[in-house]
């Protein structure tokens, strides 16, 4: 169920970040002409799942996915916290309940179900990560559209709530 959830969603965070320039638009940016789906990167993902799910043995994939989650929900949770610091009169089209608490023990708790696992996944936590930050400075860093339009002046700021 986690794989499937994963094969639905991914295509659309790899659209998103290729329509940031974070990812080469001619291919994770491609929609079908009719289903106005992103269907290369569709057909990626389900490859790249279908060949783990094949030769992984299910432990450690949960594991893996399991982290990698939790590891993003922490992520969002500490960002919470800093645009409310960096930016507070952005615009929010929704509300923490009973902030800062919520985000404070959002961090808690994945970071108490992270530590839980094995530290054989956090060593694949780790090689995972640098392999994202390797592909963000090589290619996403000086292809990013919003990092481009933050240092000419066009565009950088959030819009104040009014």
């Amino acid at each position: 169920s986690v794989l499937l959830v994963m094969m639905l969603s991914q295509p659309r965070v790899f659209l998103a970040m290729a329509r940031d320039g974070l990812l080469p638009p001619s291919f994770f940016g491609a929609v079908h002409e009719r289903f106005r789906t992103p269907w290369k990167s569709t057909i990626l993902t389900g490859i790249f799942v279908a060949v783990l799910g094949a030769t992984l043995d299910v432990v450690i994939l949960s594991d893996l996915v399991n982290i990698g989650t939790l590891f993003a929900f922490t992520i969002v949770c500490a960002a919470v916290l800093i645009m409310r610091q960096t930016n507070p009169r952005a615009e929010r089209p929704f509300r923490v309940p009973f902030y800062p608490a919520v985000p404070i023990l959002g961090i808690l708790m994945c970071l108490l179900l992270m530590f839980s696992l094995p530290v054989e996944n956090w060593w694949r936590l780790i090689i995972w990560m640098a392999i994202g930050l390797v592909l963000y400075f090589t290619y996403g860093y000086s292809h990013s559209e919003l990092r481009k339009r933050q240092e000419t002046g066009a565009g950088a700021a959030i819009p104040a709530r009014q």
